[in-house]
């Protein structure tokens, strides 16, 4: 029986015939390992074998779960996630597994294809927005919902241990033009009478080959922006949260007087906004101007946001006008996804630019396509008013990007354990934090501090990335946003094992 190892050196004759498999690859809900690629000092955490014995392992875990043999898989455009795609695949038809592959594709694509093909189990090779040597793969066997902790504990336990019913009798197909069955799908009864400007900006990953077709589709004048597959990433990742690629959308924008520009990211289920001013909105605002929309349509709508977004959602004159209901929960598309699903909300809004629709806008999962035609038809609805403008309208916050400081994955947990423990003692004594008392602390994911005048501040661990989150905003002013970034990064620096920011305010 195939029994993973956790650490085996590359170039041995071990490398090649053991099943390596780190166990941290297992996250919160996805799995995320670092493969390596030519020239990388960094140990690999995964090897071909290793995602042999994954496959075994999802395999199993659907059958035991009753969702039965049927899974779809695709694969994201990356140099070698076609090969892991491949090693999955053989993994699960050891398993008993019958595998229908979509080929090149995007997540929501492989979510679609799930619904499309009557298929219930899905297994997405990406490492989404993850620099390259990265890879991983989203998971679920109950459309549209995928994998949380408890299903993800479960498959590590299955996979460690070579828990295995290799039962035989899978089966492979290949679907072939499934590419255009779900851009089809999309621009399905979505056509704007608004001759809109777009930036498609992809970032040189896998949306390249699906936006700009399905922007222009819908009737939009389209102006492409790194659209070209390159899986060297040769300008910056595909990221709609980094402002790397959130500025070259702007410059692009501002060059060609666009009305708007949507970033999409590495596969194609986030989608990030510049106005036409050049103004690079974070998602949780641009979440707000759709809520405002939505609730516009449907007074009473219930929403869904991560505890990384806006505060604006509570207090937004307009969204309390229309009687709009926001539940704050944890940050993670299988958390919001399934939070969204068990309250029916109309829609749910991540920070990171993960935002799901349910009925009649999508079927509940992240679909950066989706979002962008929802965007498309927010400013059709408002023929008098530019993206900039409906921006304008939301009330000012200052507000910080997501910022990242590494943490190993081995520790970053109890440290979020330690900051939040420091806090609450804070809190419990009645201290000032951040140049005043703390009015109330958010403990749903990692912790976020709520000061009197509105003011807060997020520290949670991230899930896929060695690394800690953290965010800031402030109603009031610039220098109350950097008050309390500068308190939160004071009890950061509290636990040397915290390293330095991949960016900061």
């Amino acid at each position: 029986m195939l029994k993973p190892v956790a650490d085996v050196r590359p170039n041995t004759y071990a490398f090649e015939t053991s099943a390596l498999v780190k166990p941290t690859g297992f996250r919160e809900y996805d799995a995320r390992w670092w493969f390596g690629h030519p020239g990388s000092a960094k140990a690999p955490e995964l090897n071909l074998m290793g995602v042999q014995a994954l496959g075994m392992g999802l395999g199993t875990l659907i059958q035991r779960r009753g969702a039965g043999p049927d899974i779809v898989t695709g694969h994201d455009f990356r140099s070698y996630s076609m090969a892991i795609k491949i090693a999955l695949a053989q993994g699960l038809m050891a398993a008993g597994a019958h595998v229908h592959d979509i080929g090149l594709a995007l997540s929501p694509m492989a979510y679609f294809a799930q619904f499309a093909l009557d298929v219930p189990s899905v297994a997405m090779v990406t490492a989404s927005h993850n620099e390259n040597g990265w890879t991983g793969v989203k998971m679920g066997c109950e459309r549209p919902l995928t994998f949380g902790p408890e299903e993800m504990g479960e498959l590590r336990d299955i996979v460690l241990a070579g828990d295995f019913d290799l039962s035989g009798g899978g089966s492979y197909r290949f679907v072939d033009g499934f590419r255009q069955t779900y851009l089809d799908d999309l621009a399905g009864g979505h056509q704007i009478a608004r001759r809109l400007k777009v930036v498609a900006a992809c970032g040189n990953g896998t949306a390249g080959a699906f936006a700009p077709e399905l922007l222009e589709r819908i009737g939009c004048d389209v102006v492409p922006l790194d659209i070209e597959l390159d899986h060297t990433f040769p300008r910056y990742n595909p990221n709609p949260e980094d402002m790397a690629m959130l500025h070259a959308i702007r410059d692009k924008v501002l060059e060609t007087g666009a009305d708007v520009g949507l970033g999409f990211d590495g596969d194609g289920d986030r989608c990030g906004v510049v106005d036409n001013e050049g103004n690079e909105i974070f998602a949780d605002k641009v979440g707000v101007m759709l809520a405002r929309d939505i609730s516009s349509l449907r007074p009473g709508a219930q929403f869904v946001v991560d505890v990384k977004s806006t505060g604006l959602f509570m207090t937004d004159p307009v969204l309390l006008a229309n009687n709009a209901k926001t539940d704050y929960w944890k940050t993670g598309h299988s958390y919001i996804k399934r939070r969204v699903a068990e309250l029916d909300a109309a829609a749910g809004f991540e920070k990171s630019g993960h935002f799901f629709f349910n009925a009649p806008i999508g079927r509940g999962y992240d679909d950066g396509l989706v979002t962008a035609i929802a965007i498309c038809e927010m400013l059709d609805r408002n023929p008098g008013c530019s993206m900039a403008d409906l921006y304008r309208d939301l009330p000012h916050t200052f507000g910080s990007p997501t910022m990242s400081p590494h943490c190993s994955d081995e520790v970053k947990y109890d440290i979020v354990d330690r900051v939040i423990a420091r806090i609450e003692a804070i809190a419990a004594k009645g201290a000032d934090f951040a140049g005043g008392p703390i009015r109330e602390l958010v403990t749903v994911n990692g912790i976020r501090i709520v000061a009197g005048d509105g003011t807060w501040g997020l520290v949670r661990a991230s899930s896929n990335k060695p690394e800690l989150v953290v965010v800031v905003e402030s109603p009031v002013s610039e220098a109350r946003k950097r008050e309390m970034f500068a308190a939160v990064d004071a009890i950061l620096r509290e636990n040397p094992q915290v390293g330095e920011y991949n960016q900061t305010i």
